[in-house]
């Protein structure tokens, strides 16, 4: 069982204590930017065993399978970080702390997608 399965299983486990359906307790979870950046973050985080299974045996090499599935985890909580204090900027609920790594986040992928590549700079015809 992964976490979110997990997480959720909580939620719906609470029910019967408090006697709230499901939805109920995930409202009063999440507000709107929070769950939309836990949507964003399941959408790009690592995936299920199967396909990282699927990962290794393409890779041939169990180091370069956990890069992936690190960089896939940490690309997903940077993404959702942003969303989540870029969001909390227009509802008055930001940390600043968040907000300076937030930026940073953004200002680095946006240098990584704007630097140019060297080895495209370099033709050399045979």
């Amino acid at each position: 069982m992964d976490l979110h399965s997990a997480w959720l299983g909580q939620l719906a486990g609470n029910c019967r204590f408090h006697h709230r359906p499901v939805y109920q307790n995930i409202a009063s979870a999440f507000t709107g930017i929070t769950g939309y950046s836990f949507l964003v973050f399941n959408l790009l985080c690592a995936p299920c065993f199967a396909a990282i299974g699927a990962i290794k045996r393409e890779m041939n090499n169990a180091k370069w399978t956990w890069f992936a599935i690190g960089y896939q985890c940490g690309f997903a909580y940077l993404v959702a970080l942003m969303i989540n204090q870029f969001g909390g900027l227009f509802t008055g609920s930001v940390s600043v702390i968040g907000l300076i790594f937030a930026v940073a986040a953004l200002a680095l992928i946006i240098y990584m997608l704007a630097k140019p590549y060297k080895e495209a700079t370099k033709l050399s015809v045979k």
